[in-house]
């Protein structure tokens, strides 16, 4: 073993000694409801396929389709000759959804963030940031060089006297843009942000907001759009962003917004400009995706999302059914590999989840349901964790 390799190995060890070690699961089936890993057939808990729609026939079509007419490729960036009509048709699909002027699809949800954001603000602004958003966001925010702050978790107080801060500092140049930044339900604990408030502070302090609706898109809403127009803001919330690759049930992300919003994107995100398109396939099946959302069969399917939440929630003491999230926090790390461990050998995964994911000492077991999950699915859960003594409950399912 050479220098390098031995040098990489005693980080490993570092790792696993702190119960830290990553492996990848090779699936030998689809990421629904039931998969296969190594040999065994497993009840699936892990996914973030809140609507069971990465296997639904209308999507698979809507990709077979893409890929017989526009290849398996886009062969070149956007603005070189890979804007192809599929993708031109997801964006005018998601703004028609989203009830915007106009859409911008990415490869990824973590590439959204890290072309977005450094585009729109640089070293004289100001971005505040909740404490517990996303790792792209984070690492987007170093990027862009700006002044960051970050505010404790949902903390208005905090974010109001960050505001305060920002307002009163000397002028440079120009008039610094202060960009808030947080999710709408966030992804390990699948709580909410008080939307309504912070819409008011930026008004009232005049910076921007932006909104992660990763976790709510397709969820929440009349329209199912996502918390902010649950909650009667999205039209005040100037940069809304969203994956592709969760409850639409395909892959990418998107901004949503003014057209001027998506004009200057173009000509100013790295991570679109300087990346192939996505394939045809994608684009296709995330705009089959966002139409059955939208449809009548949509609105059931996330009824019975909702339906599954509350019937799982009703039986683990002190998880509330405010999302398809339900975190089981255990706090130590070999705790919860070991907790992961025992549910997968009675066949049912639901992985642990570990720093840095989340803070140290908040280690869990990240509980996910999704609208296919039938109600013997969340028995045979429900009946695992209380042969295993774990979490406390209050009834049964």
């Amino acid at each position: 073993m050479n220098r390098f390799d031995a040098e990489l190995t005693a980080q490993l060890d570092e790792l696993r000694a702190a119960g830290l070690h990553r492996e990848l699961r090779r699936l030998a089936t689809s990421a629904g409801t039931r998969i296969e890993i190594a040999g065994c057939r497993l009840l699936n808990f892990s996914s973030n396929d809140y609507l069971g729609l990465a296997n639904d026939p209308a999507l698979k079509a809507a990709a077979q389709r893409a890929t017989a007419e526009f290849g398996a490729g886009s062969a070149a960036s956007r603005l070189i000759c890979g804007s192809l009509a599929p993708h031109h048709e997801l964006e005018e699909t998601l703004a028609a959804f989203k009830g915007v002027e106009a859409t911008l699809a990415f490869g990824s949800g973590y590439a959204t963030a890290l072309g977005t954001i450094p585009a729109l603000v640089g070293r004289d602004d100001v971005l505040v940031l909740d404490k517990l958003v996303h790792a792209s966001v984070i690492d987007a925010a170093r990027l862009s060089g700006a002044k960051l702050r970050v505010f404790a978790h949902n903390d208005l107080n905090e974010l109001e006297s960050i505001l305060r801060w920002a307002d009163e500092r000397p002028p440079a140049t120009r008039r610094p843009r202060v960009l808030i930044v947080t999710e709408s339900v966030f992804s390990m604990d699948g709580d909410h942000a008080p939307l309504r408030e912070m819409v008011a502070l930026k008004d009232r302090f005049g910076a921007c907001l932006m909104v992660d609706e990763a976790h709510a898109t397709g969820l929440y809403g009349a329209h199912r759009r996502g918390l902010a127009e649950a909650l009667g803001v999205a039209g005040r919330v100037e940069i809304q962003m969203g994956t592709l690759g969760k409850a639409v049930g395909a892959a990418g992300g998107y901004i949503a917004g003014s057209r001027t919003l998506v004009d200057f994107l173009v000509n100013r995100a790295r991570s679109f400009i300087f990346s192939t398109a996505p394939v045809p396939a994608a684009a296709a099946a995330a705009t089959a995706g966002v139409r059955f959302i939208q449809s009548r069969a949509g609105e059931r399917r996330c009824a019975q999302l909702w339906e599954n939440v509350r019937g799982a929630t009703a039986a683990l003491a002190n998880v509330p059914a405010r999302s398809a999230i339900l975190p089981l926090i255990i706090g130590d790390e070999a705790r919860a590999m070991s907790v992961s461990a025992a549910l997968r050998d009675h066949g049912i995964l639901v992985p642990a989840v570990r720093y840095p994911t989340v803070p140290r000492g908040t280690a869990r077991l990240r509980l996910t349901l999704s609208a296919a999950h039938m109600a013997d699915d969340l028995a045979q859960l429900l009946a695992t964790l209380a042969s295993l003594n774990f979490p406390p409950r209050t009834s049964d399912l």
